[in-house]
């Protein structure tokens, strides 16, 4: 299983740093979605369904930076951020990015 921490260092751990590692994702809905999402926006509240597309985004490009920290042969990754910019209406992408690093003896 691998550590994932927004911090520089993990606790009782030295580590050797690998390089960076990064995961993507353009994640879009339905146009049926995108209407009802838009009668929501002129009354208000929650938008569920983009909400779920940037959780089912940020889960897919974790994933995706893991398989590549896995790649470089690392224990955890550190100082893990997100980035999110809408490319199009209704579609936006989501980046994971941290520094892969190797647990030293």
């Amino acid at each position: 299983m691998m550590t994932l921490a927004t911090t520089e260092t993990i606790e009782g751990k030295t580590l050797k740093t690998l390089g960076l590692c990064k995961g993507s994702t353009i994640q879009s809905k339905n146009l049926g979605r995108d209407i009802t999402q838009g009668f929501k926006s002129l009354v208000g509240g929650e938008l569920h369904a983009y909400n779920d597309m940037m959780n089912e985004a940020r889960a897919l490009a974790t994933k995706r930076m893991v398989a590549e920290a896995e790649a470089l042969g690392a224990d955890a990754i550190v100082c893990v951020r997100y980035a999110s910019a809408s490319v199009m209406a209704g579609a936006a992408e989501v980046m994971a990015y941290g520094t892969a690093v190797a647990f030293v003896d």
